[in-house]
C-alpha cells in the first residue's frame, strides 16, 4: 500500500464499500483454469496506483515481467477505484480484469468467501511454492480466509514511531520511549502550550488523528480479535480494554479531548507538505514506512528519526513488533486467462528481484522473506526500522473475516465515544459490541 490508496485505506469506515464489492461478485469460478500460460495472450490489470512515481514504478516492473514471459502481454489500467472493480467483476466480459490489486486487507475474507478471487492454492502446489517459506505469517494471515490462499501480498506497510530528533536534543530525550509508560512522559515533555492552543503538541492521541486508529495501537498489546469458535473477543481479551484506557489517559494529559480536537483541526492534509509532522506540530507520530519518504520530499528542517511503537512494561520483550498489512493482489473469477493470470501473479509476488525492485521505486516493505533481506535494497537508513518490524516474530495483523472488516468499524465506534466522554462504562461497551460483530458476521454466513 503506498500514498495513493492510503486516504481511504486507513480510514475504517471504508471497508463497507469494499464490502459491497465483494458481496455483489457471484464467484462463479467459471474463469479458463485449462489456458495455455505459453500461448500469445494479453491481460488486463488493474491497480490502484496514481502518483506519478507509483505509475512508473508499476509499469517498470510490468516491463520487466513482459521480458521474461514474451508471449504474455500486460495492459495496465490504473488508478482504479473497488468501485470501479466492483462493477466490471459483476459484469464480467472482455474488458474485465484479470488480475487486480486492492489497497485494503480488510476486503480479503470477502473476497475468498465469495469466490471474487480463485483459490490460489492448486497453483502455488502446481509451481511448487509453499508461501510459509516465502513470506512471515502476519502477511499470510491477511492474505487469506479460512485456508481459501485468495490473494497474495504485492509489498507490504509496516507502522512505528517517528520522531523530532531535534526536538528530542532540544528536551534532552536521549532515545525513543520503549513503553507506553515512558511515552506518556517524553509526549508531556515535548508539548508546549500557546494560550489555549499548543505551540507543538508532543503527540496526537486522538482516533480521528492520522493513523491512530485502534488497529494500528492495538497490536503493541498481542490482541486476540476471535476466539477459536470465530466469536469476537474484544470483551473477553484485556489487550483491549488495556489499550483503549491508555489512549484515554493520553488524551486527558496531554489537555483532553476538545482541546485535542481543536488543535487538530488545524492541521494540514495528512497526504500533503503540511502534514502535522512535517510542519512542527507534533514531535511525534505513529505511521507507516511511507512517510519517510513524504517527509523528506516536503523539505522537513529538522532530522528524522524512527523507531518501533512502545510497548506495555509488561511485554518489554517484544519491543521492535508492529502492525503489518499491505497491497494485495489476485486473479479475478471471471478471467478466461487464470494460467497466464498466474504467471503474472507468481512473478509480482514470489520473484525476489521483482520485489525488491518494486519496493525500490515505490518505498513500501518487500513482501518476501528472501526480499526483505536482500542486499539490493535501496532505501534510507531510517527505513530500516520498518524492514526490522516486517521481520520481527511478534509483529501481526487484523485477521480477514468475512464481514470485509466492518468489525473494526464497530470496535472503533467504542473507541471514539470513550474518548470524547460519550460512553462511560468501557466494558460494558466492548460487550455490546462483541455481540454487535458476531451478529453482523452471523448474517453474513
Amino acid at each position: 500500500m503506498s500514498i495513493r490508496a492510503r486516504k481511504s485505506a486507513t480510514a475504517v469506515a471504508a471497508t463497507a464499500a469494499i464490502a459491497l464489492f465483494a458481496s455483489a461478485c457471484t464467484g462463479s469460478n467459471e474463469g479458463g483454469t485449462n489456458d495455455d500460460p505459453k500461448a500469445e495472450t494479453t491481460l488486463t490489470f488493474w491497480h490502484g496506483w496514481s502518483a506519478p512515481s507509483e505509475v512508473k514504478a508499476i509499469k517498470e516492473n510490468i516491463e520487466r515481467f513482459e521480458a521474461a514471459h514474451k508471449n504474455i502481454k500486460v495492459k495496465i489500467v490504473g488508478n482504479m477505484t473497488d468501485d470501479k472493480i466492483n462493477q466490471a467483476l459483476r459484469g464480467g466480459g472482455s474488458n474485465a480484469p484479470d488480475v487486480v490489486s486492492s489497497f485494503s486487507t480488510t476486503s480479503v475474507g470477502k473476497f475468498c468467501a465469495t469466490g471474487a478471487f480463485v483459490d490460489l492454492n492448486p497453483f502455488l502446489k502446481k509451481s511448487a511454492i509453499d508461501p510459509a517459506k516465502v513470506f512471515h505469517k502476519p502477511v499470510l494471515d491477511y492474505t487469506q480466509f479460512e485456508g481459501n490462499q485468495c490473494t497474495l501480498p504485492l509489498l507490504g506497510d509496516a507502522y512505528g514511531l517517528y520522531y523530532n530528533k531535534d526536538e528530542f536534543k532540544k528536551a534532552g530525550i536521549k532515545a525513543p520511549p520503549k513503553t507506553w509508560e515512558e511515552f506518556e512522559k517524553v509526549a508531556q515533555k515535548l508539548t508546549r502550550a500557546k494560550g489555549d492552543s499548543f505551540e507543538q503538541l508532543g503527540f496526537m492521541p486522538n482516533y480521528h488523528g492520522y493513523e491512530t486508529t485502534i488497529s494500528h495501537y492495538v497490536p503493541q498489546w498481542s490482541p486476540t480479535y476471535f476466539d477459536a469458535e470465530g466469536k469476537s473477543n474484544i470483551a473477553k481479551d484485556p489487550a483491549f480494554e488495556r489499550m483503549i484506557t491508555f489512549q484515554k489517559k493520553l488524551v486527558d494529559s496531554l489537555g483532553g479531548f476538545e482541546k485535542l480536537k481543536k488543535y487538530r483541526n488545524t492541521f494540514g492534509d495528512e497526504w500533503g507538505a503540511k502534514h502535522p509532522f512535517h510542519t512542527g506540530q507534533v514531535a511525534m507520530q505513529l505511521d507507516g514506512e511511507w512517510r519517510l519518504g513524504m517527509a523528506k520530499d516536503a523539505g522537513v528542517k529538522f532530522e528524522i528519526g524512527t523507531a518501533p511503537l512502545p510497548v506495555p512494561e509488561d511485554q518489554i520483550a517484544d519491543y521492535g513488533k508492529g502492525y503489518l498489512a499491505g497491497t494485495i493482489i489476485g486473479i479475478a473469477s471471471t478471467s478466461k486467462k487464470q494460467n497466464a493470470a498466474w504467471e503474472l501473479v507468481k512473478y509480482m509476488t514470489t520473484d525476489t528481484d521483482a520485489v525488491v525492485a518494486f519496493s525500490n521505486g515505490i518505498r513500501n516493505v518487500p513482501s518476501t522473506i528472501e526480499a526483505l533481506k536482500s542486499p539490493d535494497l535501496k532505501h534510507a537508513p531510517e527505513f530500516q526500522t520498518f524492514i526490522d518490524i516486517a521481520q520481527h516474530p511478534k509483529s501481526n495483523t487484523s485477521p480477514a473475516n468475512v464481514d470485509g472488516g466492518s468489525y473494526h468499524t464497530t470496535l472503533q465506534d467504542v473507541g471514539l465515544r470513550y474518548e470524547s466522554g460519550k460512553l462511560k462504562d468501557l466494558k460494558a461497551g466492548l460487550e455490546k459490541a462483541a455481540q454487535q460483530i458476531d451478529t453482523d458476521i452471523a448474517k453474513l454466513k
